[in-house]
């Protein structure tokens, strides 16, 4: 990817578009992303943050935490702003984009390997959730599982029940919920 398609996915409130099932749909009322598609005119954190004070992320902001329209909002709920938030103050916002072009690759590795048609919500939320280790630790236990229980690879169904239990075993023992 691109270095500005990637910029272009940064949302301002701490969400990566590319870890979004709304981005991640083939329908045709899929959403562009934060900054390629048209909702500039109904976010009100979009508003504050790139019209009213020209800032990149709410990260550049010293109010964010105690701000009432990035409190209230109404972005996808499981996807972990505001520590995303923290992350980008942490590590800056270059560093951050980077775990997240990672986290969008292998985003993109389950849905091409692992989707039977109803695990794309549950892969980016776990993708948006858990570490990129954790990630990986998954998908190579799900290959192993797969391997010793003989899997056909085109049981499509199988390979995304075995990575879910994974995945999910995986959550639960560093305290994440997906569900």
């Amino acid at each position: 990817m691109k270095d500005s398609e990637a910029q272009a996915l940064i949302g301002c409130c701490g969400l990566y578009c590319g870890l979004c099932n709304k981005y991640q749909s083939k329908a045709p009322s899929r959403c562009l992303g934060c900054k390629l598609g048209e909702q500039h005119s109904w976010c009100t954190i979009w508003k504050c943050c790139v019209e009213k004070h020209g800032f990149e992320t709410c990260a550049e902001c010293r109010e964010i935490f105690n701000c009432t329209i990035f409190l209230r909002r109404k972005v996808v709920e499981w996807i972990p702003a505001a520590a995303n938030l923290r992350r980008i103050e942490e590590v800056g916002l270059e560093s951050w984009l980077r775990e997240q072009e990672d986290r969008q690759a292998l985003l993109e590795e389950l849905l091409q390997n692992y989707n039977e048609g109803r695990s794309m919500s549950f892969y980016c939320k776990a993708c948006a959730k858990m570490s990129i280790d954790s990630i990986t630790q998954a998908v190579e236990k799900a290959r192993e599982n797969l391997a010793s229980e003989k899997v056909d690879t085109s049981d499509v169904k199988s390979r995304a029940r075995i990575l879910k239990a994974v995945m999910h075993t995986i959550a639960a023992e560093t305290n994440i919920d997906l569900s």
